[in-house]
């Protein structure tokens, strides 16, 4: 067993607390990670909310990245000393990770949502008990974190680990999007609904392929700023306007849309703002939504749902990375940093909007 300190919930949107916890050492495909940055993301905060009772206590946080300590006797990706972003987990053995599509894992939500491994173990223990922990497959609201191989993606020793971090998950969700889903043209049009680490993440993938004209919607002014900043060539409020304006900022409607929000009032929108064949991309975590059958037939809209940006991390990881050196994905633009036992103003940032992407760092 190990030492390790833990961001711990013991209920359903209860505050994190941080605690002392134990770690188990690493099974033999298994990596132990020392954390060096952690993100947080509004799944995160969401998840938590509906977490179910019987799960808790639990530790939660998925978009961790830091060194390796060690590693199981079967594990081959990485080494001890490796520098590595965490992202989900998946089997590697149905035919959707044979395809290369992990996101789609038949066996996604045990190895994920669970409260611990694929098996219902769990490497953590608090007070001598078990604790629920791998979260998106790593729990990395703490100082270490024992993660499957397939979960752990080397990156350059150079770069920093809080701008590795969001790639895990918000970055590689956001970009994933636009570039492995739409696969926009240059020159098309795409609006990205949502200015958080998500859709700003699809903002700059869309910058990058060429997109013209790229339009932000966003009711917090700073993002809309912030958007313009990273390329947008408008930024917008979620007013009663917002179609009518899409429809003349893109010459009759856009190509693209990008929905963040998984608000049914902002979706509907999302639809009258496209041109006939237009795709819908909808990425958010939400209830039930009810389009008119009628108009999404005589538009001839696609709408297209979207996991993990339908990426396969350790491919698209490094092509993000490659992007971040050119200048073209400058992930760092979106991030604040608090201390790790800051946590709580961390999540109230992201609750206000005074921070785009939180990234908690490890000392």
């Amino acid at each position: 067993m190990r030492h390790a300190r833990a961001a711990v919930t013991r209920a359903p949107g209860a505050p994190f607390a941080v605690r002392d916890v134990e770690l188990e050492d690493p099974r033999p495909r298994e990596v132990l990670v020392r954390m060096a940055a952690a993100g947080v993301c509004h799944t995160d905060l969401g998840i938590q909310a509906i977490w179910p009772p019987r799960l808790t206590p639990v530790v939660f946080g998925h978009e961790g990245a830091g060194r390796v300590e060690a590693v199981g006797a079967e594990v081959t990706a990485v080494a001890p000393g490796d520098h590595v972003c965490l992202t989900f987990a998946s089997c590697g053995a149905c035919p959707q990770c044979a395809a290369d599509q992990p996101a789609y894992c038949r066996s996604a939500r045990d190895l994920n949502l669970s409260g611990g491994r694929g098996d219902g173990t769990t490497p953590l223990r608090l007070d001598g008990a078990p604790l629920h922990g791998g979260f998106f497959g790593q729990s990395s609201f703490a100082t270490y974190a024992v993660v499957h191989e397939r979960g752990v993606v080397k990156v350059p020793s150079d770069l920093p680990a809080t701008v590795a971090a969001p790639l895990g998950c918000g970055g590689q969700t956001g970009a994933g999007t636009v570039l492995n889903r739409l696969r926009p043209g240059p020159g098309t049009s795409l609006v990205v609904l949502g200015a958080g680490g998500v859709g700003l993440s699809a903002l700059m993938a869309a910058v990058a392929a060429g997109c013209d004209p790229v339009v932000a919607v966003d009711p917090v002014a700073s993002r809309r700023e912030l958007a313009v900043g990273l390329g947008a060539g408008a930024a917008l409020p979620p007013d009663d306007a917002l179609v009518a304006t899409v429809r003349d900022l893109t010459d009759g409607g856009a190509h693209h849309v990008v929905d963040t929000t998984g608000r049914p009032e902002m979706l509907h929108r999302a639809v009258g703002a496209l041109r006939p064949r237009g795709e819908l991309a909808c990425l958010a975590l939400g209830g039930e939504v009810t389009f008119d059958m009628t108009r999404l037939m005589a538009k001839g809209v696609r709408v297209h749902g979207v996991m993990e940006g339908d990426s396969d991390p350790r491919r698209f990881i490094p092509e993000l990375i490659g992007l971040h050196r050119r200048g073209l994905f400058p992930v760092d633009r979106l991030v604040t940093t608090f201390p790790f036992e800051d946590i709580g103003a961390a999540v109230a940032a992201m609750r206000d909007g005074s921070a785009v992407k939180p990234v908690l760092t490890f000392a």
